[in-house]
C-alpha cells in the first residue's frame, strides 16, 4: 500500500467527518450550548434578583423591628406613667383618708373633752351647791367660812 493514497484517503475521510460534523452535529450542539448559557444567565439574573429581594426584605424586617421596638418602648413608657399616676393617686387618697381619720379623731377628742368639761361643771356646781348649803347651815363665821372654802378647793 502506498502511504500517499492512505494519507489521501484519511484526509478525505476526515474532511467528510468535519463536513458531516459541521452540517449535522455542530448546529444542534451549539444550539444546546446557547440554550444552556441562556438558562444559566437567567438563573444568575434570578439569583441576583432574589439577593436584591432578600436585601429589601431584610431592610423591611429591620424597619418593622425598629417600629415594633419603638412602639413597645412607648407602651412601656405609658405603662410606667400610668403606674406612677396610680401610685400618686393612691398616695393622695391615703393622705385624704388620713386627714379624714384625723379630723374624726379630733372631733371625737373634742367631744370627749366637752363631755368631760360638762361633767366637771356638773361636779363643780354640785360641790358649789353643797358648799353653799354647808355655809348656810353653819353660822356665818369668817374663820369657819374660810376653812370650808379651803376644804372645797382641796376637793376640786
Amino acid at each position: 500500500m502506498n502511504p500517499n493514497i492512505t494519507l489521501l484517503g484519511q484526509m478525505i475521510s476526515f474532511a467528510i467527518l468535519i463536513w458531516f460534523t459541521v452540517k449535522f452535529i455542530w448546529p444542534p450542539l451549539m444550539k444546546a450550548i446557547e440554550e444552556r448559557q441562556q438558562k444559566i444567565a437567567e438563573g444568575l439574573a434570578a439569583a441576583d434578583n432574589a439577593q436584591k429581594n432578600l436585601a429589601q426584605a431584610e431592610e423591611k424586617v429591620n424597619e418593622e423591628l425598629k417600629l415594633a421596638r419603638t412602639k413597645a418602648n412607648e407602651i412601656i413608657e405609658q405603662a410606667h406613667q400610668r403606674a406612677n399616676q396610680i401610685v400618686d393617686q393612691a398616695k393622695n387618697d391615703a393622705v385624704a383618708e388620713a386627714g379624714r381619720q384625723k379630723a374624726l379623731a379630733e372631733a371625737e377628742i373634742a367631744a370627749a373633752a366637752n363631755r368631760a368639761k360638762e361633767d366637771l361643771r356638773k361636779q363643780v356646781s354640785a360641790l358649789a351647791v353643797s358648799g353653799a348649803e354647808k355655809l348656810l347651815k353653819r353660822e356665818i363665821d369668817a374663820n369657819a367660812h374660810k376653812a370650808l372654802i379651803d376644804e372645797l378647793a382641796a376637793q376640786l
